[in-house]
C-alpha cells in the first residue's frame, strides 16, 4: 500500500524566504512535497466502504487510531482526512468519528 507521499510531486525551493536557511545548512536549495488537494470521497465511492466509528476520549491520537484499525501507525492522515479534521486539535472530546474499511479500498479512493 502506498503512503501519503506517493504520486506527490518534489519541487525545488529557491524562494528568498529560505535564503537564511539554504545559507545556514550549507545548501544550494531545498525539496519538498507540493502541497496536495485532497478530495472527500463521493457519496458512490463512500457506499463501498465500510465505517467504524470511535468516540474521541482523552488520550486519542490518529497515530493510535491507525494503529487500532489498519495495524499501521503511518495512515493516520487517513482518519483525519475522512473525517476532515486536519489536527487533532480540531477534535473535541466525545466527538465521533468515522474509520474508512477495509483500508486498501480507502487508498484507491484517496489515489
Amino acid at each position: 500500500m502506498s503512503d501519503r507521499y506517493s504520486n506527490r510531486k518534489i519541487v525545488t525551493n529557491n524562494n528568498s524566504m529560505y535564503e537564511e536557511i539554504i545559507k545556514d545548512r550549507n545548501l544550494n536549495f531545498v525539496n519538498h512535497y507540493m502541497t496536495p488537494k485532497f478530495k472527500y470521497p463521493t457519496i458512490e465511492q463512500r457506499k463501498d466502504l465500510i465505517v467504524s466509528q470511535h468516540i474521541w476520549v482523552t488520550g486519542d491520537r490518529f497515530y493510535k487510531l491507525a494503529d487500532k484499525y489498519y495495524d499501521d501507525p503511518k495512515y493516520w492522515w487517513v482518519i483525519s482526512w475522512y473525517n476532515q479534521t486536519p489536527l487533532e486539535s480540531d477534535v473535541k472530546l466525545g466527538d465521533v468519528l468515522n474509520i474508512p474499511l477495509p483500508l486498501d479500498k480507502v487508498l484507491e479512493i484517496f489515489y
